[in-house]
């Protein structure tokens, strides 16, 4: 058997999520069927992440193995050739017999935008959510800079969700826009509780909007009731963007 690396992007939008699903189509659903028709036989694909209903990735890593190996180029024309267009397989190549795609990753960035204006480009409107009248965006990047390193975020996870802990180190937490319409909210970090990234971001736009000072995030995070955090935002804004591998540690500054 040979296990294989690929990375894949994908418009979310009508998907139930990554993960297969009892009902709705799922990615994984999908390429696993693409791989059990080139291979003949169940092929079972497993993610970086599991993404959402309605979330996108511009970059998801998956894993797999096949008998008898195939040229990576080959499985990139064939599985793409029994996707949908709104899935595409962007490489592929062989990995280590011990590599999954999910346990193996060391960090994992996140985007999400917002588009920050009293009409919505209706080109934007699958990709972005809506947000009108003025955000305080310096005030939101102060509020994402406290974020950092490792804390336990048990306050931005769905209620009911199982998990063996909450905590979890955050490399990286930025806002940047202001200037135009679009406002961006980056995050990379070992690992994402359930609806984490949407529940800062809807965290975050209460401060934008003056709601709540930036400090209070902190007090947020303290609290470790979900039901002290902003609303979740909705999944079109949120884009998986990168997975990391490899030995190389982030570098993280502690916000204020």
């Amino acid at each position: 058997m040979t296990t294989f690396r690929i990375t894949v992007a994908y418009d979310g939008t009508g998907f139930a999520g990554w993960q297969r699903q009892a009902n709705g189509t799922s990615v994984q659903g999908l390429l696993e069927e693409a791989l059990a028709d080139l291979a003949g036989g169940p092929v079972a694909v497993t993610g970086a992440g599991r993404t959402d209903a309605g979330v996108h990735a511009l970059a998801q890593v998956a894993s797999f193995r096949l008998d008898p190996p195939r040229d990576p180029l080959t499985i990139v024309r064939a599985v793409n050739a029994r996707l949908p267009p709104a899935i595409r397989v962007l490489a592929a190549e062989t990995a280590a017999d011990d590599f999954n795609a999910r346990f193996s990753a060391r960090a994992k960035t996140y985007r999400y935008r917002i588009w920050n204006a009293d009409v919505i480009n209706p080109f934007e409107r699958a990709y972005t959510w809506h947000v009108p009248g003025g955000l305080d965006v310096a005030a939101m990047a102060r509020a994402a800079g406290r974020l950092t390193g490792r804390r336990d975020f048990a306050a931005f996870q769905s209620a009911g969700t199982p998990t063996e802990t909450t905590e979890r180190e955050v490399f990286a937490s930025t806002v940047h826009g202001g200037d135009g319409a679009l406002v961006t909210y980056d995050i990379t970090g070992n690992g994402f509780l359930r609806h984490m990234v949407r529940a800062i971001v809807g965290s975050l736009v209460e401060i934008g909007r003056g709601r709540r000072g930036d400090g209070w995030i902190g007090d947020v995070l303290e609290s470790r009731d979900r039901s002290q955090a902003g609303p979740t935002a909705p999944p079109e804004g949120l884009f998986l963007v990168r997975v990391e591998y490899g030995d190389r540690l982030k570098v993280y500054v502690e916000g204020p």
